[in-house]
């Protein structure tokens, strides 16, 4: 068993001062969760409102799953894209997908007004897939996605593999044919398994490093009316008419609305005393699922890359798969680094106490990883690689596979930014921003990451 080190958590300020609620307080708008969700949310809502904004972190700020994740900046949702039409309509599908589109936007302008210098690089990522019902899967959602206006690649399939000429119609101009050579080159692998790639823009990004720095800005351009509380927990909100009181053990905090900017999967009880117990709603339908990653790092001479790798021959693009990414690492005081980092072996959790954030790192786990690596990515199988970073971290699973994004129907004093479904950067950021034109009082339009 490895014990778990984040490279995320790595490179965040050990000597930053941290504050712990002392006292009962009141505000306007209190957020539980300073992750990128809460950061995010705070930021925008400081922004286009003149509320009053407290942050309450039961650990640190970006030591939840911001500072466990995959460092992926993505748009694509975890679950096909056609189940998604098929649960909300292709109007609303495409819609929310337009809407995480934008947040490539939201992150750059988050990036221009804190003034940020921290790494965060776009590029065109690839997904690469290793047999024909995969490739179809990635058909069907581009078929949708075309059907819906929205703009879409083609896949490029190896010109060798004459079952090309068997694709459904319906998918004719969403895939080309490509030399072999050039798809495994995309790819960065040598493993002649994988015979079509579709790219498309991906990122990365420390988000944990990414919310350090945003907070800092944000202390300082809102001092009068923003603070953040680390290391206070919270265990219980009670929702009234017109407010929310907020249990911190020893002190209690009353907002005008209260947000939820969590993962989705943890002990929070919610009392709503103007109608049904709202608890079910939010929470005990939510998925955990702990994703475990590896990373290592090599010599500087490559550009950032994040790529998905569907790897076994006889599974569908359902199934799990390996994501890897690469981006420039300091290391010890030195900037000619690239830190690889990999992930993909994951569990689900039925009870909700199961995960502990300090539990060691499985060593079936590196395993699969350690040999995905070698089968993949380093031209040489027999090479010893020093994994000096093992991390996991917990997802929050929503039914519906979508982020809860807006107020609660039962009592509108609740809003939540929450469930981070594998792929959370984007989503978190989009999240921020609808609030807090909620908030402010617009007329938003319906969506399908509204809670109803």
């Amino acid at each position: 068993m490895k014990i778990t080190r984040s490279p995320w958590i790595h490179q965040l300020n050990s000597e930053r001062p941290t504050v712990s609620l002392t006292q009962d307080i009141s505000t306007e708008i209190a957020i539980i969760g300073a992750g990128i969700a809460g950061i995010s949310t705070a930021f925008f809502i400081l922004k286009n409102t003149n509320k009053k904004v407290v942050i309450l972190e039961k650990n640190m700020l970006g030591h939840g799953a911001t500072g466990h994740n995959a460092g992926q900046v993505v748009t694509y949702f975890e679950r096909p894209f056609a189940e998604l039409v098929k649960d909300f309509g292709l109007k609303p599908a495409c819609e929310g997908q337009k809407d995480i589109d934008m947040a490539w936007d939201l992150i750059e302008l988050m990036y221009r007004e804190a003034g940020l210098n921290i790494p965060f690089s776009r590029f065109s990522g690839h997904a690469g897939f290793s047999n024909k019902e995969q490739v179809i899967h990635e058909l069907e959602d581009l078929y949708w996605k075309r059907e819906g206006g929205l703009t879409v690649d083609p896949v490029y399939i190896a010109d060798s593999c004459d079952w090309s000429a068997t694709l459904p119609e319906k998918y004719k101009g969403l895939y080309l044919p490509e030399k072999h050579s050039v798809i495994l080159e995309r790819l960065t692998t040598a493993n002649t398994s994988y015979i079509a790639v579709h790219s498309a823009q991906k990122g990365c990004v420390n988000s944990a490093l990414f919310c350090q720095e945003v907070l800092a800005y944000l202390l300082v351009t809102y001092r009068d009316r923003f603070v953040l509380y680390e290391n206070t927990p919270i265990h219980k909100v009670v929702l009234r008419h017109s407010n929310a009181l907020i249990d911190a053990i020893k002190h209690t905090v009353q907002a005008e609305r209260v947000i939820l900017c969590t993962n989705g999967f943890e002990s929070l009880t919610i009392l709503n005393e103007t109608g049904l117990d709202i608890d079910t709603k939010f929470h005990h339908n939510v998925e955990g699922k702990v994703g475990y990653m590896s990373g290592y790092l090599e010599t500087f001479n490559k550009p950032p890359a994040a790529i998905s790798y569907y790897t076994d021959v006889d599974s569908t693009i359902k199934d799990p798969y390996f994501y890897l990414t690469r981006r420039i690492h300091e290391h010890e005081g030195k900037k000619d680094y690239n830190l690889i980092c990999v992930g993909g072996p994951d569990v689900s959790l039925e009870d909700r106490t199961e995960y502990i954030k300090d539990y060691d790192f499985p060593e079936e786990a590196q395993k699969q990883i350690d040999e995905f690596v070698k089968s993949t990515y380093e031209t040489d199988p027999n090479k010893k690689i020093d994994y000096q970073f093992t991390w996991h971290g917990l997802m929050g699973y929503t039914p519906k596979g979508v982020r809860l994004i807006g107020m609660e129907p039962k009592n509108p004093v609740l809003l939540y930014n929450l469930g981070c479904n594998g792929v959370g950067i984007l989503p978190s950021i989009h999240g921020g921003e609808r609030l807090s034109r909620i908030i402010r009082g617009d007329v938003v339009p319906q969506s399908i990451f509204d809670p109803r």
